[in-house]
């Protein structure tokens, strides 16, 4: 039977479906106190049991993005505010490669801050 989770990401259209795959794979393996949660109808992924960021996709475009909980704690100039007053997003292109070096940076930005 597949949880909310799965089905989410099974829903999605190709090449979404294939990115935000590899996506929660990357976040998943990139530290163990990382974990994976079904909140406000997304993908949630919490660190050491608070929320750290999630997947989601542009209403627009439907291209998907990271939101990133804490981050008007940091700066970079790849995340964008917006309208959001808590968080920002990581908009990425999901015909091109995940910016991995981009997350990692974004990731130990913010890790010290939990």
């Amino acid at each position: 039977m597949l949880t909310n989770l799965d089905t989410f990401y099974w829903e999605q259209p190709e090449p979404n479906q294939g990115f935000m795959l590899a996506l929660r794979h990357y976040i998943l393996q990139y530290d163990s106190d990382i974990t994976e949660k079904w909140k406000y109808k997304l993908p949630f992924f919490y660190y050491k049991e608070s929320p750290f960021c999630y997947i989601w996709k542009d209403a627009k475009t439907q291209q998907p993005y990271l939101g990133i909980v804490k981050a008007q704690k940091i700066e970079d100039s790849l995340l964008v505010q917006g309208n959001r007053k808590k968080m920002k997003i990581l908009p990425m292109d999901a015909y091109k490669e995940i910016p991995i070096a981009d997350i990692d940076r974004i990731f130990n930005k913010l890790m010290p801050l939990y």
